[in-house]
């Protein structure tokens, strides 16, 4: 069986990229293809073969491919697939664009449906987090955003199979797409690496957090990109309020905006941390906390690895990883004042270690990898019998 990946672009390093490292894990031999790829932005991809598109070689497209909107789904057709058996697009964006021929299956395992087109439209036009080239990107989406939407639309349909990361984005699929998913697999934490950085990460932690406390245990955590859909900034408005110890794990466009309006009591961390600073993070703070409109919520799931209790969004696919009451517990509406009155709940519940950590269980990269092996037979045995 011969298999192909695709990913919308490798630039960076988050969650859909330690999708792609567990994929890599099943089958070591598949080519990634991408529109654009920055080796230094990108050194996890080094694993990969990866093939790049036309796109690689125009002004800035390696870290602002937002200039070209119009072109990245043309990038994704120019590539040949032929002679592979089955080709895996890893997607919140274009790379379902790709064209196949018979006889080549192609699985969409769609992180949620064109983000900058469907769900958080609004927001990437208000706030495209470009600096100096916001303007004309905002005025270039404003443009063309009504023809992307039907190039996306056309695109969809493309996938002969989608599998969804939550039930959360396959209900997205269904709204925007018509599209019905042929299964959710949860993305992976590395529940290894986890155990094995929890002790030599927590010494690390509480000497690098710099925040003033009596102790371990005394703040809580935000781990994110800071950006304005991830509503950092609400989170930052409740704990300027309470006056309560808060450490921000991130960076993004708009980190400068938010450190500005954080008080004293609110200490940012660079993104930049080894697994076990980071896990050390985790096991030493009182609790995780999250108030964005989630796909699935991986930081959250290494919090509950950790033993940490979650406090999200309920409108969110970390409602599909915390169990409420059990685990975490959930605020109804993203304003400043249900994240208040959750806060002050948290305060008067107990959650239990050993609950959160046999309940991230189910996201191990173990499980993921078992889940998408058997599922990829199964869509290529029917596709191969149909």
């Amino acid at each position: 069986m011969r298999i192909a990946f695709v990913y919308d672009r490798v630039n960076k390093w988050g969650g859909a990229e330690r999708v792609l490292l567990a994929l890599h894990e099943i089958w070591p031999e598949a080519p990634l293809f991408t529109a654009v790829y920055d080796p230094r932005g990108a050194p996890w991809a080094r694993v990969f073969q990866v093939h790049t598109s036309f796109m690689q070689h125009l002004p800035f497209a390696k870290s602002h491919h937002e200039l070209y909107p119009w072109l990245t789904p043309m990038a994704f057709e120019t590539f040949d697939f032929s002679g592979f058996d089955v080709v895996i697009t890893v997607t919140s964006a274009e790379a379902k664009s790709i064209i196949t021929k018979p006889g080549t299956l192609h699985i969409c395992y769609c992180l949620t449906p064109t983000r900058y087109l469907w769900s958080g439209r609004q927001d990437y036009q208000d706030n495209p987090g470009m600096g100096l080239l916001s303007a004309p990107a905002r005025i270039l989406m404003n443009t063309v955003s009504t023809l992307l939407k039907r190039w996306d639309l056309s695109a969809a349909w493309r996938p002969d199979s989608y599998i969804a990361v939550s039930h959360h984005v396959a209900e997205r699929i269904k709204k925007y797409y018509r599209r019905e998913v042929e299964a959710i697999i949860y993305p992976p934490v590395d529940m290894n690496k986890v155990k094995s950085s929890r002790e030599a990460g927590s010494r690390s932690a509480r000497q690098k957090s710099k925040v003033k406390s009596e102790g371990q245990n005394n703040y809580f955590l935000v781990v994110s990109r800071l950006v304005s859909y991830k509503r950092v900034d609400l989170i930052i408005d409740a704990f300027n309020e309470l006056g309560w110890p808060l450490v921000v794990i991130g960076d993004g466009w708009q980190k400068r905006e938010l450190m500005h309006k954080a008080k004293n009591n609110i200490k940012f961390v660079s993104s930049n941390l080894t697994d076990h600073e980071l896990v050390g993070y985790y096991g030493n703070c009182r609790a995780f906390i999250h108030a964005a409109d989630e796909d699935f919520g991986l930081a959250a799931a290494e919090a509950q690895g950790c033993g940490r209790p979650v406090i999200s969004f309920r409108n969110s696919g970390v409602a599909e990883i915390v169990q409420e009451g059990k685990t975490g517990l959930f605020f109804a509406r993203q304003t400043k004042e249900d994240i208040i009155h959750a806060l002050t709940n948290f305060g008067k519940q107990a959650f239990s270690e050993a609950d959160c950590r046999t309940n991230a269980l189910r996201f191990s990269k173990t499980e993921f990898k078992r889940s998408f092996l058997r599922i990829v037979e199964l869509l290529l045995n029917n596709y191969q019998n149909t």
